[in-house]
């Protein structure tokens, strides 16, 4: 027995002796380097602190489309080469943007990492793309936006959401702009946003894996040290307080067999760790519709089988605005009105009766299980890190979330019901086309449909 309890010892021992350091480079670039050494593999998180929230009306989408020309082409990595040569290294590599930050992701076997840093430093202070490549991918960029916008009942709800709700114009626009805009942006206008704001003090990389923690940082001030910091713009402030919220109430038409209804409310913000209605809300949402056993998913589709499909989420939005969301598609021949009131009536029961104890457990265990089975991907450890990180609560505070998050009662819950049923409501409905199919008929007991899914997950780049 001993001889298998050295092996195991011998297994954890990397684990237990990892490192996390966080460094800040004399050019003002942010390095955080989690160790894993179980398996010879490594994620890489390049964050700029840039996204759709610093745009101004006529130039929406300057972000996003700066986000495609970064793979366009350096002198010393011509255009498309990038992932290329990610791909012929084994890596995988992507990006993608949101209203507040741009990040570029690498997952490569750990041997690589220099390769991966040496590129992500010549892009970072040498992007030199050309003018027909710029043409080309703003074609690219304009088909994107048909297919997740134009084209998308869940992206016309979401874009008719934020330009309702919203009074500033960078929290109204869509993250990857709007078409008028797409079609007069300029290479130049690009180029300009790039020597704005890509620059080693508007950054942070994040690195999990198997990795030297203080080695690595000495490999990041080796490559990155040499870009000089720049002379940043101020940011927009896109804080727009809950209190001055009004209601909402619009109708979208969109190429869809199916309605979806979405109600949402603006809610506080966690502004530091400690804020508790934060953690109520999000726990309202999980016991709403977090689990197989939570109440929309048991009454609403599989009980009664009124909605296909239903979410609700408590999520940031840029990083001084938060948004509780209820979105549901209806079933067979139940109106949207109809299950609006399903919605709200459930919201409606916990504000009045609250939830027990039992409940919230029930919620609690996968949610728990959830994140310590996240812990074991170096993926989901970079960017839960620099989510943490970027957002200002400090990479350290990811258990803390989490013990504040289970730790929440039943009256705590029973009070963010109560928060949203005095709060005025931002109601959108997307009705199919007048030449769209006719809604299906009869009753569906089963688990959400995997075509239907897509209409509950907001893009990354446009999460509101």
């Amino acid at each position: 027995m001993s001889r298998y309890l050295l092996l195991l010892l011998a297994a954890a021992a990397p684990a237990l002796w990892a490192q996390t350091l966080l460094s800040t480079l004399p050019n003002g670039m942010k390095v955080l380097v989690e160790e894993d050494n179980r398996a010879p593999v490594v994620s890489v998180r390049l964050w700029y602190r840039v996204g759709s929230v610093d745009e101004h009306p006529g130039k929406t989408g300057l972000s996003h489309a700066l986000e495609h020309m970064m793979f366009k082409g350096t002198k010393a990595v011509p255009a498309g080469q990038f992932s290329r040569r990610i791909a012929a290294l084994g890596g995988s590599d992507n990006a993608y943007t949101n209203r507040t930050d741009t990040v570029y992701t690498t997952d490569i076997a750990s041997r690589h990492l220099d390769e991966v840093l040496r590129m992500e430093a010549d892009r970072m202070g040498g992007l030199n793309f050309s003018d027909r490549d710029f043409a080309n991918e703003m074609d690219v960029i304009r088909e994107e936006r048909r297919m997740r916008t134009d084209d998308s009942p869940s992206g016309k709800m979401w874009e008719t959401l934020n330009m309702k709700m919203w009074r500033k114009p960078f929290n109204q626009a869509p993250v990857i702009g709007y078409m008028a805009d797409l079609h007069t942006l300029k290479a130049d206008d690009l180029r300009a946003w790039y020597r704005q704001w890509y620059a080693p003090n508007n950054a942070m990389l994040v690195i999990a894996g198997d990795v030297d923690a203080q080695k690595t940082i000495k490999t990041a001030q080796r490559i990155f040290g040499g870009i000089p910091a720049r002379d940043l713009p101020p940011r927009n402030d896109e804080a727009e307080s809950p209190a001055a919220a009004a209601p909402v109430s619009a109708e979208v038409a969109a190429a869809t067999a199916q309605p979806l209804v979405s109600i949402n409310w603006r809610v506080p913000k966690a502004e530091k760790i400690g804020d508790e209605t934060p953690y109520a809300l999000d726990m309202l949402s999980l016991v709403l519709a977090g689990t197989d056993s939570a109440r929309y998913d048991k009454k609403l589709q599989r009980g009664d089988a009124v909605a296909l499909a239903v979410s609700a989420g408590y999520n940031d939005y840029g990083r001084k605005n938060a948004l509780f969301s209820v979105t549901a598609m209806p079933n067979g021949g139940i109106t949207p009105a109809a299950l609006k009131a399903r919605l709200m009536g459930e919201i409606r029961d916990i504000a009045v009766k609250g939830v027990t104890q039992q409940e919230l457990d029930l919620v609690r265990v996968p949610v728990e299980t959830a994140r310590i089975f996240a812990k074991d991907s170096v993926r989901n450890r970079a960017d839960t890190l620099g989510a943490l990180e970027q957002n200002g609560f400090g990479w350290q505070s990811e258990d803390e979330t989490l013990r504040r998050l289970l730790a929440v009662t039943p009256a705590q819950v029973q009070a963010a019901a109560r928060l949203l049923l005095a709060a005025p409501a931002a109601e959108i409905t997307v009705l199919p086309q007048q030449n769209a199919a006719q809604p299906q008929k009869g009753r569906l007991k089963t688990a959400r449909p995997a075509q239907n899914a897509a209409h509950f997950e907001r893009n990354k780049a446009e999460k509101p």
